[in-house]
């Protein structure tokens, strides 16, 4: 009898590979999947060789198999790149993979045959089981290792920890290239999601370019202020400075009609909790339904999010959104059957108006959200017309696998604060979804809009700008009258062509198919904001408002309305309206900090925001950025490093929208600390991608922009003075009011950078009443950023410079 001590403990390296949902298959989809996933494992070159070695045991688990190599560290990573690349061609065979280092030891079967067993091959399934289809998965331990080599780093990106069996809770990272893995956070991580995603958070970005890109409505409360004060500076026309408003003044009554409805979040029935994302499709597109109908008033989901499924106090609810009616609903989905229970209330007496249950095969749920519509519509006695009667009965797709994968890619979509990891995994389930169905006009429209919002935030690429335009043009060609498809044509003539009538005749378009689509009210406000047209833009926030009333996105933006008048009390106070509301946004969090240090020059605001942010929180790098940023601020270049070693990313997004390598942040740390040499050779190794980024982007000025700065860093004034200058012609503020003020900040710092004193004075002087001439960054014109920053240094000794920032900060002007 063997003892203890007798058994021979090994290291190997264990990829974990299954079928997702392989248990719903049929018996003979079952067999021919799994045919079909061996046969490309053993074609891989990593498993030919292992077991050529004798290195490599494999273990079938029933609905996929363990291999456990006993070669390199990497080569479980290596051979699921490659099983990864060949799944591309095979979408039907959904598989994910997890990966572990640790213990195993041999053992004797059932069979009588040598296998292996223990702690590593566990844990490796532990690892897997945190993820869904497409996900590769490494176990914390595996990344730390691989995180010493360079060539993996940039593939790593942490998830931070999931509970699985028996509550066990494991460390995880996940791995993905731009070709193979899945950059989506899994649904297992949910609970770590909404921490940092509560429901209905507007869409925020850390970025004065980006956050003000959206340009989208203010409440009635600040935007009546707002539109008061722009009223009288129109009226006396001559420039005059922003006016501070109280924040206690009631809002504007909006009254409640009896035809006016919120649809609650629906409660998610199904026993596999990773359909919630199902019940919230289903929601989502009953909204968008009902918005069709322009005899009701609807509530956009954004709204309705944060309430409970059916909630006690409906009447406070009700008068919370300024509604008459609720409609509450449950889903139940299983396999290919789906159970929806839908009921509308009136609020105020609690009376039940209607109700109905539909049980439906899922290729017949799509006629499901017209019927409800239409019930919904006869209850309230709002008299459909035949445009809309056409509009509310069309099916979006006759494929119900096309459908299951568009509701996807709205849940990444519409989530809080556009992290780019989120637009990518929407963009890619919605060209799965065109793949199942290709004349899915709706899906061609959303994946134009995300490829939009890609574009304007973080890739101006030429091949997005025309991926955009591309899906925009084919939804309407096949649905010529799809708000939505007029909705992506108008937000490409936007952001990618900077057409504000074309994109103003599309949007209108869209209004008259979705008349109840808070989007589109906010999209004109954006134009019209973008134009400096203070009055027209002010008309679009009200009506956005009207539709939209707990919209955080109009919080949100309200502040930022003032952030760009350096209205700092009255942007606080709108920062924090969103905070109750969205208590853990991270970039709210790091705005609301930076605000106060705008206005009062202290730090510790920015400081005492990041501390509070859980510590596997940096989508984007924007926490690192920010973290880098206030430590240099304080003149303290070991903070900084700090930060940057507790980074994973190789590349991190700057506040402005600009992807910066790692040495280009350590090189300016290098400029704090006084070491020249260490930084131009720092600066030499971030050229290639930071000068990579404008060729890929040679039309996009903020790019133009930062590599004239980044320039001015390497002593090479010509070049620098080169490339502010094309960013300023590419974007002047007769064109874009706030992009266009941004570019000519980073002109000014580039003439203090670059000896051209004179030219850096005058400019600021300017740039401190130009409204929107503020950034989350560097090159931020207000006097608290020239007193503290480092990057102003070269005027210190200036006369004219000591005198502005000894002096109160100047009033903001626009007309």
């Amino acid at each position: 009898m063997s003892t203890e001590s007798d058994v021979r403990l090994e290291i190997a390296h264990v990829l974990f590979i299954d079928i997702v949902d392989y248990s719903k298959l049929l018996i003979n989809e079952q067999r021919e999947s799994l045919q079909e996933l061996n046969q490309i494992v053993r074609g891989t070159s990593v498993f030919q060789s292992a077991e050529a070695a004798e290195k490599l045991t494999r273990i079938p688990t029933g609905d996929g198999m363990a291999l456990i190599f006993s070669t390199a560290l990497d080569a479980p990573v290596e051979c699921a790149l490659e099983i990864g690349k060949a799944l591309k061609s095979r979408p039907d065979l959904r598989v994910r993979m997890g990966i572990h280092s640790g213990p195993v030891s041999g053992v004797t079967d059932v069979n009588d045959r040598s296998n292996v067993a223990g702690g590593g091959i566990n844990m490796a399934q532990r690892v897997m089981d945190c993820g869904d289809a497409g996900h590769i998965l490494l176990s914390k331990r595996v990344a730390d290792d691989l995180a010493q080599y360079r060539q993996w780093q940039r593939y790593l990106h942490d998830l931070g920890e999931c509970k699985v069996k028996h509550d066990v809770t494991v460390s995880v990272v996940n791995l993905y290239t731009d070709e193979v893995g899945n950059p989506a956070f899994p649904e297992k991580f949910s609970a770590i999601q909404r921490q940092q995603d509560v429901p209905g958070t507007a869409k925020l970005r850390a970025t004065s370019r980006r956050l003000n890109s959206w340009l989208i409505a203010a409440p009635v409360l600040v935007a009546l202020l707002l539109a008061g004060g722009i009223w009288l500076f129109l009226h006396q026309n001559a420039p005059k400075s922003a006016k501070s408003a109280s924040s206690t003044l009631p809002p504007a009554a909006i009254p409640v009609l009896d035809k006016s409805i919120a649809v609650l979040p629906f409660e998610n029935l199904s026993s596999d909790k990773e359909n919630a994302f199902f019940a919230q499709g289903i929601q989502d597109e009953i909204i968008t339904t009902l918005s069709k109908i322009s005899g009701l008033r609807v509530i956009s989901r954004t709204s309705t999010a944060r309430y409970k499924s059916a909630p006690e106090n409906l009447p406070e609810i009700a008068r919370e959104l300024r509604v008459a009616n609720v409609l509450e609903g449950s889903v139940q989905k299983s396999g290919d059957r789906v159970h929806i229970n839908v009921q509308l209330i009136q609020a105020e007496t609690d009376a039940h108006l209607w109700a109905q249950s539909y049980d439906r095969q899922l290729t017949d749920i799509f006629s499901v959200e017209g019927e409800v519509a239409k019930k919904i519509a006869d209850s309230l006695s709002a008299t459909l017309s035949p445009q809309e009667k056409a509009r509310v009965e069309t099916k979006p797709t006759e494929n119900a696998d096309a459908y299951v994968l568009y509701l996807r890619a709205r849940q990444y979509q519409t989530r809080p604060d556009n992290f780019l990891q989120d637009f990518r995994s929407a963009a890619e389930l919605y060209q799965q979804a065109i793949a199942l169905d290709p004349n899915f006009a709706l899906a061609h429209a959303r994946l134009s809009a995300v490829t939009s919002q890609i574009y304007h935030w973080f890739e101006p690429t030429e091949a997005n700008r025309q991926k955009a335009r591309t899906e925009a043009m084919e939804s309407l060609r096949l649905q010529p009258n799809l708000g939505e498809g007029h909705l992506a044509l108008g937000l490409y003539l936007y952001y990618e062509e900077a057409d504000y009538e074309g994109a103003l005749r599309e949007l209108d378009l869209a209004t008259q198919a979705l008349p109840n689509d808070g989007d589109v009210g906010l999209y004109i406000a954006a134009v019209q904001r973008r134009r400096g047209r203070w009055a027209e833009a002010i008309a679009a926030y009200e009506h956005a408002l009207a539709i939209d009333p707990r919209n955080q996105i109009t919080l949100y933006d309200s502040s930022q309305t003032y952030f760009g008048l350096r209205d700092w009390q009255n942007a606080l106070r709108g920062l924090d309206r969103v905070l109750e509301l969205a208590p853990d946004s991270v970039n709210v969090k790091i705005q609301r900090g930076y605000t106060e240090f705008f206005w009062k020059g202290s730090t510790a605001p920015i400081k005492a925001a990041l501390e509070s942010i859980p510590a596997n929180l940096d989508p984007d790098g924007i926490v690192t950025f920010a973290r880098w940023d206030v430590s240099l601020m304080d003149r303290d270049p070991a903070a900084a490093e700090r930060a940057l070693a507790a980074c994973r990313l190789e590349t991190i997004t700057s506040q402005p929208g600009v992807p910066l390598p790692k040495s280009y942040l350590q090189a300016c740390i290098d400029l704090v600390r006084g070491d020249n040499a260490s930084a131009q050779k720092n600066f030499e190794a971030a050229r290639p991608a930071i000068e990579k980024t404008v060729s890929d982007s040679p039309q996009a000025a903020t790019q133009h922009a930062q590599l004239g700065l980044f320039y001015a860093f390497m002593g090479r004034k010509e070049d620098a003075l080169r490339e502010t200058q094309r960013a300023v012609e590419l974007k002047p503020i007769s064109q874009d009011v706030i992009e266009g003020a941004v570019v000519q900040d980073f002109q000014a710092l580039v003439f203090a950078r670059t000896g051209e004193t004179d030219k850096a004075v005058s400019a600021i002087e300017r740039l401190l009443t130009t409204p929107f001439a503020v950034d989350y960054a560097d090159e931020s014109i207000t006097l608290s950023d020239l007193r503290t920053r480092w990057e102003w240094d070269p005027l210190r000794k200036d006369p004219r410079f000591v005198r502005i920032i000894a002096g109160p900060e100047p009033k903001t002007f626009y007309k």
